[in-house]
């Protein structure tokens, strides 16, 4: 009998665990939103959702800051360039307030940790 308690509390667990429902829908894969492979994709909402902005290697100098259009910002994106991309929450591209530096390697990320409003793509 002493085996069988251990599987028996094992059990009870996993079923508990199985019929929480927070902690099902976090074991759930998130969605990534549409961006192509060479495309930085920007989304006004977090997880992908909202007005998206797309940017191509081809439409962008190299170091050099790219506002958002007036007015938008974004607060999740995607990084499928192929190049290191900084995003800022200054328009302008200011060190002053917050930045993060997202790999190129197809980063995904559905909630930004703060509103970006302006972006630098970088050599490799």
């Amino acid at each position: 009998m002493r085996t069988s308690m251990p599987i028996t509390i094992a059990a009870a667990a996993l079923a508990a665990v199985a019929l929480t429902p927070g902690l099902a829908r976090a074991a759930a894969p998130p969605t990534l939103g549409d961006c192509a492979a060479g495309e930085l994709c920007l989304w006004s909402k977090t997880g992908f959702k909202g007005a998206r902005h797309v940017y191509e290697l081809s439409g962008i100098d190299i170091e050099s800051c790219v506002a958002l259009p007036e007015g938008s910002s974004a607060a999740s994106l995607a990084n499928r360039t192929g190049r290191p991309v900084t995003t800022y929450q200054s328009a302008e591209c200011a060190e002053t307030g917050e930045f993060q530096t997202y790999p190129g390697s197809g980063t995904w990320e559905p909630e930004s940790p703060y509103r970006t409003r302006a972006f630098k793509v970088w050599e490799r």
